[in-house]
């Protein structure tokens, strides 16, 4: 895991050489479709809803996003209709986003398979291929896969979503390689502390607004779930007085993403009810610690603060963040 996460400038430098030609073609198919649907599972299923929920307040882009198996059994699907599939996954053979892909096909549906794996069979497969050049990556958590599948839905999507800020996103989006390599190096000791104080705690809430929910989802499901072997559960910022509210105590950690979006006055709200109500361990990540930057790019910037945390909570755990105990036992075929 430490060596992908300090490989995630290059991937994402190599990635925007390689493929933005390229996007910008699917991006013209985006711009005419009637519906964009977004597939993944995991990691992958975390960058559309950041996508999708970035687009939702500023673009009428007709996004839906499914992970795989729940768009297999969709039935609103209709021979040759004018819709726009965009698969990602890290290894391009996850079995529930390939199904989703050959059914798409077979609805003579454009398309788009986004992996790190060129010979993959999701890659040969769609229609029109979008490979991420970070090399095979073997942790389970998802550091350059994440952060190039991600760059490619934002490159994609909001070059066709007619928002009047489109091209200052772009213009941003390129600079993210450069900031990423400062933030390694920057965020690595406060996390790694904050990570050794946080140890000994057996779950975490994980909560954020808008692009941050999916973020959110990662950091619960496939980083601390799967990288440190702790129970974890994610929500939107506005979810928590529906249901969290009765459950959080005193000492329960609540991890809170906040970027300052018009949401997320919801997300502050939260925050000083579980600092000042609760006395709740209260852990939050804000975007303007870290960068100046256009908040609907935050989940580029909180990701690495957090991939320090999970990294250094694994370590102080005696976990490998690198390996699974169960996933790949369970067959859905």
């Amino acid at each position: 895991m430490y060596y992908e996460m300090m490989e995630q400038p290059e991937a994402l430098r190599r990635t925007f050489d390689s493929e933005l030609d390229n996007m910008a073609n699917i991006s013209k198919l985006a711009q005419s479709a009637d519906t964009i649907y977004l597939i993944g599972c995991g990691s992958s299923i975390s960058t559309c809803y950041s996508i999708r929920d970035a687009l939702s307040s500023v673009s009428d882009l007709n996004i839906h996003v499914f992970t795989g198996y729940e768009f297999v059994y969709n039935k609103k699907l209709n021979e040759g209709e004018n819709s726009l599939f965009i698969a990602t996954s890290q290894s391009g053979e996850t079995a529930d986003t390939l199904a989703a892909l050959r059914r798409a096909n077979e609805f003579n549906i454009d398309t788009v398979s986004i992996s790190n794996e060129p010979e993959s069979s999701m890659i040969k497969e769609a229609k029109y291929p979008v490979v991420t050049l970070g090399n095979t990556e073997t942790a389970i958590l998802g550091t350059k896969t994440y952060i190039t599948q991600l760059a490619c839905l934002y490159q994609i999507l909001f070059a066709a979503s007619g928002y009047e800020k489109a091209d200052e996103i772009l213009e941003q989006l390129a600079t993210i390689p450069d900031l990423i390599e400062e933030l390694l190096v920057s965020t690595e000791e406060e996390n790694k502390n904050l990570a050794e104080e946080m140890k000994d705690e057996d779950g975490f809430y994980c909560l954020g607004s808008s692009v941050n929910f999916g973020l959110a989802y990662k950091l619960a499901m496939t980083m601390l779930m799967e990288g440190a072997i702790k129970h974890a559960c994610p929500l939107y910022s506005a979810e928590f007085r529906h249901g969290l509210i009765e459950r959080a105590e005193k000492d329960v950690p609540l991890i809170f993403l906040n970027a300052d979006l018009e949401s997320d006055k919801l997300t502050k709200i939260a925050i000083n009810f579980s600092k000042n109500k609760l006395d709740a361990k209260t852990i939050i990540y804000n975007l303007s610690d870290y960068a100046d930057i256009n908040p609907l790019l935050a989940p580029f910037v909180l990701v690495i603060p957090l991939e320090w945390f999970v990294y250094y909570l694994a370590h102080f755990n005696g976990e490998n963040p690198g390996s699974t105990r169960h996933i790949g036992k369970v067959r859905y075929e």
